[in-house]
Protein backbone atom coordinates (compact mmCIF):
# COMPACT_ATOMS: atom_id res chain seq x y z
CA UNK A 1 0.00 0.00 0.00
CA UNK A 2 1.63 3.39 -0.56
CA UNK A 3 1.53 6.14 1.64
CA UNK A 4 -1.23 7.90 0.10
CA UNK A 5 -3.26 5.50 0.88
CA UNK A 6 -2.08 4.33 4.31
CA UNK A 7 -2.79 8.33 5.28
CA UNK A 8 -6.07 8.02 3.94
CA UNK A 9 -6.98 4.63 5.94
CA UNK A 10 -5.31 6.13 9.08
CA UNK A 11 -7.18 9.54 8.79
CA UNK A 12 -10.46 7.26 8.20
CA UNK A 13 -9.19 5.18 11.60
CA UNK A 14 -9.21 8.27 13.57
CA UNK A 15 -12.33 9.80 12.17
CA UNK A 16 -13.59 6.68 13.92
CA UNK A 17 -12.25 6.68 17.05
CA UNK A 18 -14.33 6.53 19.70
CA UNK A 19 -12.86 7.49 23.71
CA UNK A 20 -14.69 6.03 26.75
CA UNK A 21 -14.05 7.12 30.36
CA UNK A 22 -14.90 3.52 32.33
CA UNK A 23 -17.64 2.08 29.98
CA UNK A 24 -19.00 -1.09 30.48
CA UNK A 25 -16.28 -4.06 29.57
CA UNK A 26 -15.78 -7.47 29.29
CA UNK A 27 -13.24 -9.41 29.85
CA UNK A 28 -13.26 -11.16 26.51
CA UNK A 29 -12.97 -7.40 24.87
CA UNK A 30 -10.10 -6.68 27.37
CA UNK A 31 -8.01 -9.90 27.24
CA UNK A 32 -8.26 -10.20 23.42
CA UNK A 33 -6.55 -6.04 23.52
CA UNK A 34 -4.26 -7.50 25.82
CA UNK A 35 -3.30 -10.51 23.53
CA UNK A 36 -2.73 -8.57 20.27
CA UNK A 37 -0.64 -5.76 22.46
CA UNK A 38 1.31 -8.11 24.87
CA UNK A 39 3.63 -11.44 23.27
CA UNK A 40 3.01 -13.13 27.10
CA UNK A 41 -0.25 -11.71 28.54
CA UNK A 42 -2.50 -14.68 29.89
CA UNK A 43 -6.07 -14.97 30.08
CA UNK A 44 -7.34 -13.21 33.77
CA UNK A 45 -10.25 -11.82 35.45
CA UNK A 46 -10.19 -7.88 35.12
CA UNK A 47 -13.45 -7.02 36.79
CA UNK A 48 -12.27 -7.30 40.30
CA UNK A 49 -9.23 -5.04 39.44
CA UNK A 50 -11.40 -2.64 36.93
CA UNK A 51 -14.35 -2.57 39.50
CA UNK A 52 -11.54 -0.72 42.51
CA UNK A 53 -10.01 1.66 39.49
CA UNK A 54 -10.84 5.29 40.03
CA UNK A 55 -11.47 4.94 36.50
CA UNK A 56 -10.29 3.60 32.99
CA UNK A 57 -10.59 4.71 29.56
CA UNK A 58 -10.87 2.97 26.44
CA UNK A 59 -10.61 3.91 22.72
CA UNK A 60 -12.78 2.26 20.25
CA UNK A 61 -12.44 2.01 16.35
CA UNK A 62 -16.13 1.07 15.09
CA UNK A 63 -16.49 -0.26 18.34
CA UNK A 64 -13.77 -2.55 18.67
CA UNK A 65 -11.69 -2.09 22.09
CA UNK A 66 -8.25 -0.96 20.42
CA UNK A 67 -6.87 1.23 23.64
CA UNK A 68 -6.88 1.33 27.35
CA UNK A 69 -5.72 2.71 30.58
CA UNK A 70 -6.45 1.93 33.82
CA UNK A 71 -6.68 4.73 36.23
CA UNK A 72 -5.91 3.25 40.11
CA UNK A 73 -5.59 5.10 43.24
CA UNK A 74 -5.00 4.88 46.68
CA UNK A 75 -8.59 5.90 48.38
CA UNK A 76 -6.78 9.40 48.92
CA UNK A 77 -4.96 11.72 46.76
CA UNK A 78 -2.55 10.08 44.74
CA UNK A 79 -3.67 8.24 41.55
CA UNK A 80 -1.50 5.92 39.42
CA UNK A 81 -1.02 5.32 35.58
CA UNK A 82 -1.50 1.01 34.70
CA UNK A 83 -1.57 -0.76 31.73
CA UNK A 84 -1.64 1.62 29.13
CA UNK A 85 -1.99 -0.14 25.47
CA UNK A 86 -2.89 0.09 22.61
CA UNK A 87 -3.71 -1.98 19.62
CA UNK A 88 -0.80 -2.79 17.00
CA UNK A 89 -2.39 -2.00 14.48
CA UNK A 90 -3.23 1.40 15.78
CA UNK A 91 -0.34 2.23 17.13
CA UNK A 92 1.98 5.73 16.34
CA UNK A 93 -1.12 7.74 16.32
CA UNK A 94 -1.65 9.60 19.46
CA UNK A 95 -4.05 7.17 20.50
CA UNK A 96 -1.84 5.90 23.84
CA UNK A 97 -1.15 9.89 24.50
CA UNK A 98 -4.88 10.89 24.79
CA UNK A 99 -5.51 8.01 26.43
CA UNK A 100 -2.90 9.00 28.89
CA UNK A 101 -4.26 12.63 28.63
CA UNK A 102 -7.85 11.92 29.42
CA UNK A 103 -6.45 9.44 32.84
CA UNK A 104 -4.95 12.28 34.39
CA UNK A 105 -7.53 14.80 33.39
CA UNK A 106 -10.14 12.16 35.22
CA UNK A 107 -8.05 12.32 38.21
CA UNK A 108 -7.69 16.59 37.94
CA UNK A 109 -11.24 16.23 37.99
CA UNK A 110 -11.66 14.66 41.04
CA UNK A 111 -9.44 16.93 42.72
CA UNK A 112 -6.77 14.41 43.16
CA UNK A 113 -3.15 16.03 43.56
CA UNK A 114 -0.91 13.24 41.88
CA UNK A 115 -0.35 11.07 39.51
CA UNK A 116 1.89 8.63 39.37
CA UNK A 117 3.43 6.17 36.51
CA UNK A 118 5.72 3.71 36.48
CA UNK A 119 7.61 2.45 33.05
CA UNK A 120 10.24 0.43 31.40
CA UNK A 121 13.44 2.55 30.21
CA UNK A 122 11.84 2.33 26.45
CA UNK A 123 8.86 3.95 27.12
CA UNK A 124 10.85 7.08 28.89
CA UNK A 125 10.02 9.41 25.75
CA UNK A 126 6.29 8.42 25.74
CA UNK A 127 6.20 9.18 28.63
CA UNK A 128 7.92 12.30 28.65
CA UNK A 129 5.43 13.63 25.59
CA UNK A 130 2.55 12.41 28.15
CA UNK A 131 3.94 15.31 30.46
CA UNK A 132 5.09 13.32 33.10
CA UNK A 133 8.51 14.27 34.87
CA UNK A 134 11.18 11.57 35.95
CA UNK A 135 11.25 11.06 39.47
CA UNK A 136 13.25 8.42 42.15
CA UNK A 137 11.17 5.33 42.52
CA UNK A 138 11.58 1.73 43.98
CA UNK A 139 10.12 -1.17 43.32
CA UNK A 140 10.09 -4.72 44.72
CA UNK A 141 8.92 -7.38 41.96
CA UNK A 142 7.24 -10.15 44.55
CA UNK A 143 6.97 -13.19 41.78
CA UNK A 144 9.48 -15.37 42.31
CA UNK A 145 11.11 -13.31 45.03
CA UNK A 146 13.61 -15.53 46.64
CA UNK A 147 14.33 -14.63 50.51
Amino acid sequence: MNKMLKSEQANHEMAHLVYRVSPPLTNDDLNALMTAAWDDHTWQDFQPVLSRSLAFVCAYHEEQLVGFVNLAWDGGEHSFILDTLVHPEFRRRGIGRELVRRAVAEAESRALKWVHVDFEPHLQKFYDECGFRNTAAGLIRLENRQI
